[in-house]
């Protein structure tokens, strides 16, 4: 799947929720902190591992709305 993070993105944090424009929700599984600002980037999640353009690696997430 391919969509865009809605809003602001500052990266990882450890316990991030992200609401992607598609209107899903995802919420971190793996402790990863990795900071990256961007505006709107692009997220592609394949099975559940979601990759966000700029960040140095996919992260384990699970979706939760």
């Amino acid at each position: 799947m391919r969509s865009q993070v809605e809003n602001e993105w500052t990266g990882w944090g450890g316990d991030t929720i992200v609401t992607l424009t598609d209107g899903s929700v995802w919420r971190q599984e793996e402790y990863h902190y990795e900071y990256h600002y961007a505006y709107r980037p692009t997220v592609i999640v394949m099975g559940n591992t979601m990759h966000v353009e700029g960040m140095s690696r996919g992260i384990r997430v699970r979706r939760i709305d």
